[in-house]
């Protein structure tokens, strides 16, 4: 009878224990990440907060708040983390606790104040526009550089980067410097050489050719009629310049659909109607196409272009005056007959 007692105790014990086992096992091992996404812990967040974050990942955060502790897992990282569907609580766990986050591409284009551009960076990482702004304008970093608030915008070469979602405002600027020494490899300095322009030169024809046409395949064209006027010693004119200015002026948002008579008379150092020459730097970020059209301008004799009105975002362009007037003036008869005033 004692032995029966006996082997009925132990036959309890055992499966007691087989059923915390399995409940214990489960609650480490079994599934519980219930969709494919990105977890971005905060270098502020706490474990409380990351607990609220993942909640919605998980079909029972009990267990998974069990098994941290049972880890001791209390200091989350910071970083962007991709979780997968399916993942148990003790793969959450170790990959939150080793820091192995997934990084994130940063892509911008040409952006036209630094402003814009820190927001834009500001979306794709933790730091906030304030601390890029504050990290890109740093007096030590600009001195060293040789560089100054206006001019450093011109150091950013539009593309696709990879970074970690955590990485500092400094990191990313230092980043992008050498991203531009990158770009700016023995072939393109031979190139600029031979155009007799410096680096900051062509990043800020560059600029003007950017925003004086969005056609890729027009940009080397005009690059080549602005080198032209540049080595005949004449003012660019380009509009893009008094655009500028206008927004100086009246602020970066302000819209301008055409430029009047009036404006050419803005006394700036970037009105090109008024100076000859290039602007004191840049007038808005230029990106690859653009710095390549002037690295490899078209050969040809246009002096002059107009916008197309026939081929809207294209232009027209001619050797001549006369031949440019006959272009503006049809040019100026569409405007005026689509009520474009300003």
């Amino acid at each position: 009878m004692n032995k029966k007692i006996v082997f009925i105790t132990i036959a309890t014990l055992v499966v007691i224990s087989g059923i915390v086992f399995i409940s214990f096992y489960k609650r480490i091992f079994s599934e519980n990440v219930v969709l494919t996404g990105d977890l971005y812990i905060k270098s502020t967040d706490t474990m409380d907060e990351l607990k609220k974050n993942i909640s919605s990942f998980l079909e029972n955060g009990e267990s998974f708040d069990w098994v941290a502790k049972q880890k001791k897992f209390t200091n989350p990282k910071p970083g962007r983390y991709l979780l997968r569907k399916g993942m148990s609580n003790n793969d959450l766990v170790d990959l939150l606790r080793s820091g192995n986050q997934t990084p994130v591409k940063v892509t911008f284009n040409n952006q036209d104040t630094l402003e814009k551009f820190a927001k834009r960076i500001s979306e794709q990482i933790e730091a906030d526009s304030t601390q890029i702004i504050q990290a890109i304008t740093n007096k030590t970093f600009l001195e060293k550089h040789h560089l100054n608030k206006k001019t450093v915008l011109g150091i950013f070469v539009p593309n696709r980067y990879e970074f970690y979602w955590t990485t500092s405002p400094e990191n990313f600027r230092d980043r992008m410097l050498q991203e531009y020494h990158r770009f700016w490899n023995t072939h393109r300095l031979e190139k600029a050489q031979k155009l007799n322009l410096t680096q900051k030169d062509v990043i800020t024809l560059a600029s003007i050719v950017q925003k004086e046409t969005a056609q890729i395949s027009e940009r080397p064209i005009v690059a080549g009629l602005y080198l032209n006027r540049l080595q005949k010693g004449w003012p660019l004119q380009a509009d893009p310049t008094i655009i500028y200015c206008i927004r100086e002026i009246k602020g970066q948002d302000f819209v301008v659909k055409r430029v009047l008579t009036t404006d050419l008379e803005i006394k700036s150092p970037f009105n090109t109607y008024k100076n000859r020459g290039l602007p004191p730097n840049l007038i808005a970020m230029p990106d690859r196409s653009a710095i390549d059209a002037v690295l490899n301008p078209a050969k040809h004799k246009y002096f002059y272009m107009c916008a197309n009105t026939e081929k809207p975002g294209f232009h027209t362009f001619a050797k001549t005056l006369t031949q440019h007037n006959r272009n503006a003036a049809k040019y100026h008869r569409w405007m005026n007959q689509n009520g474009v005033n300003r």
